[in-house]
């Protein structure tokens, strides 16, 4: 039986004994001379323009472009990086005001003004893009810009999350000569002030990072170059990553070769396993005659073994979730497993008689194939397993890369899906608020109205995030109640690199995003 505190002791000692020996994520070096550091991942941009996307797209965005705030290195809560400075003027948690750096330049030259943050923001809500990032939005009303340098955001209710939402890269700013106002841009050319510009952009192939020499912010780049290599599962990663094609790997690495490679880490791999707060969970459309009943979305969360999946499927490198809430946030509690205990085949057979349904449900489960790694496909034949086990369901698996998935649960095709979600920021507040409401990042209304009218708006007033616990359990109850969305498990982050890439450790943000400009090649031993 795989022996899940082994695992990770043997982990944490690879780590160790790297750092003796000197070839740690953490060692020193100097900016990498062999060319670019090549990072490998399973999680393709789904489009290059940032009013369009939320979802793991912002790993290219935060690269390339800037946003007001951001994270820097060790950072927890949001700092300066486009701006100079930004804070609350009132005491209500209302207004908010940013002052640039002086001189911001976009990387074509032009500048970088006070009206294109404005300009950036408000195409975000008048595109309204489905599955785009609007609903982020929901507690702003205006954008209000004084010369070149002050931008002054009003928002309709009290919300001390606004700089979390800020510094998402889905606030990314661009250039309004580039970019329409009222449409996304279609083609693969990007103007950004990041860190980095997007020399070439292959789509599920490469995207070619090169230093941006115009940048001014906080990262300190210890490389000069970075190419990302696309791949539609693990196994094609790792691959590339022993046979010397790429350097690093992040996003997408299956439970089998995160076991072979703690395994065989030392010579030529080193393998760091960090806390995560990613979730994956199944999303019922309540326009579908069976996926709408409430019976037919309590006995599946009543039969539903996460333990089995986080076991049999993920090799225990992922754990057991019963909120929406992972654990590590303020205000995490266990609704699933107060309401329903252990998988129980009988009180789901109860809960379907009761609502006059005796013979089993036919429903229709979707997959990505190529966004939440090489593991997901197995989940759902464990899901299809379970569920047509009891006899109360027969259930039809299907499955679609994840550029025409995502269009098919936006036009409500799917009576069931799947979705994974990296957070925005590390708050309770944005593993609720994404997933209810009208505009909500899964493309299927959630109305939810003591949550979105009272329980979040009642939360966002309070600065001290530590006094929102109640509400936010409050919500995760009604969610429960719901059973919209039915969490499965909490993952943690694994990275995979050469031995002699460093900086590893330090490039993921408070939202696990890379910041690919820690990454660098050792230079001594």
């Amino acid at each position: 039986m795989f022996n899940r505190n082994r695992f990770l002791r043997r982990v944490a000692a690879i780590a160790s004994l790297s750092l003796v020996a000197g070839c740690s994520l953490l060692s020193d070096g100097d900016p990498d001379s062999q060319g670019p550091i090549v990072v490998g991942t399973t999680s393709a941009p789904s489009t290059l323009d940032p009013a369009g996307a939320w979802d793991g797209s912002w790993e290219l965005y935060r690269n390339i472009f800037q946003t007001l705030l951001a994270y820097p290195n060790g950072a927890t809560t949001p700092q300066p990086d486009a701006a100079e400075s930004c804070s609350f003027t009132d005491s209500t948690s209302r207004t908010y005001r940013c002052e640039l750096r002086p001189g911001l330049k976009f990387a074509d030259g032009d500048p970088l003004t006070a009206e294109a943050v404005r300009h950036s923001i408000d195409r975000i809500r008048a595109i309204d893009a489905p599955g785009g990032p609007a609903g982020l939005l929901g507690s702003l009303d205006d954008v209000r810009t004084s010369g070149d340098r002050e931008i002054v955001f009003h928002l309709n209710q009290p919300d001390a999350t606004f700089p979390f939402v800020l510094a998402t890269p889905a606030m990314s700013i661009v250039d309004p000569d580039d970019y329409p106002a009222d449409s996304l841009r279609e083609d693969t050319a990007v103007h950004g002030s990041g860190p980095y510009k997007l020399q070439s952009y292959e789509e599920g192939g490469k995207a070619v990072l090169v230093r941006n020499d115009t940048y001014q912010g906080f990262a300190k780049r210890q490389n000069d170059a970075v190419t990302i290599r696309y791949f539609e599962d693990s196994a094609g990663m790792v691959k590339a990553l022993r046979d010397k094609q790429i350097d690093v790997t992040y996003r997408g690495l299956a439970a089998d070769d995160i076991l072979a490679l703690q395994e065989h880490a030392g010579a030529d791999l080193q393998l760091v396993d960090g806390a995560g707060t990613d979730i994956s969970y199944l999303v019922f459309n309540p326009e579908d005659p069976w996926a709408k009943q409430p019976a037919v979305r309590k006995a599946i969360a009543q039969i539903v073994d996460r333990s089995a999946i986080a076991h049999k499927v993920y090799k225990d490198t992922v754990d057991p979730l019963y909120s929406m809430v992972p654990k590590g946030l303020t205000g995490h509690a266990t609704p699933f497993f107060d309401d329903y205990g252990e998988p129980s085949v009988p009180k789901a057979r109860e809960i379907l008689s009761d609502a006059g349904i005796t013979r089993p449900v036919p429903l229709t489960l979707w997959y990505t194939t190529d966004r939440y790694g090489s593991e997901t496909a197995l989940m759902f034949r464990e899901l299809k397993r379970q569920l047509d086990d009891s006899g109360l369901f027969s259930i039809t698996l299907k499955s679609r890369p994840w550029k025409s998935y995502v269009v098919g649960y936006q036009k409500g095709e799917y009576p069931v899906f799947g979705r994974g979600w990296f957070p925005d920021f590390p708050d309770a507040d944005n593993f609720i608020a994404p997933f209810v409401g009208e505009h909500n990042a899964l493309g299927t209304p959630y109305p939810a109205k003591e949550i979105t009218g009272r329980l979040l708006p009642h939360a966002r007033a309070e600065s001290d995030r530590a006094q929102t616990v109640k509400d936010v359990e409050a919500a995760q109850r009604i969610m429960v109640d719901d059973a919209r969305l039915i969490p499965l498990w909490q993952g943690r982050q694994f990275l995979a690199a050469s031995v002699d890439i460093s900086g590893g450790e330090q490039a993921l943000d408070p939202s696990t995003i890379m910041m690919m400009w820690t990454l660098h090649r050792k230079t001594s031993w």
